[in-house]
């Protein structure tokens, strides 16, 4: 019995490099994509305007206004939804908290008021350096309601 001559193979040439026309493919795809992303945030709808130093809460919204970082007169303002569909009046406590980069102070009040109409604004005169911001703070019952800060 005889066995037979392995058989030669010729050898392989070594692995190249992906061709100049693949490559350049994958440029204009990373190019077309990164376009995608660009034109899409282009044309993405602003944000909705909420009023600067508002905050909405579960069945209303909070504000405080006035010159932030200087002294002036604030606004507190509590408007309540669906005061018209029997959620009757309510007593809140309004007012207002600073802080700086080292100290956060209690809370200032404007004093207490009942809502008419779904609404209440009580005001009062704040002092404030221009490094601090400011926040508008409601107090219904034990619980106490916060806007985000404004700052200068």
């Amino acid at each position: 019995m005889s066995v037979p001559a392995p058989r030669r193979t010729t050898p392989m040439p070594p692995a190249s490099r992906p061709d100049a026309r693949r490559s350049a493919r994958r440029v204009s795809v990373a190019v077309a994509a990164m376009c995608l992303v660009v034109a899409t945030a282009a044309a993405a709808p602003p944000a909705p305007a909420a009023p600067t130093g508002c905050g909405d809460l579960v069945r209303g919204q909070l504000c405080l206004r006035g010159p932030v970082g200087a002294d002036g007169m604030y606004t507190a303002t509590y408007r309540r939804q669906g005061a018209a569909t029997g959620l009757g009046e309510i007593s809140v406590r309004l007012g207002y908290q600073r802080k700086n980069v080292r100290i956060t102070a209690f809370p200032g009040w404007f004093g207490t008021g009942r809502t008419r109409g779904g609404a209440v604004t009580l005001s009062g005169r704040v002092e404030m350096l221009a490094d601090e911001c400011i926040r508008g703070v409601m107090e219904h019952g034990e619980t106490v309601y916060v806007t985000k800060w404004s700052c200068s």
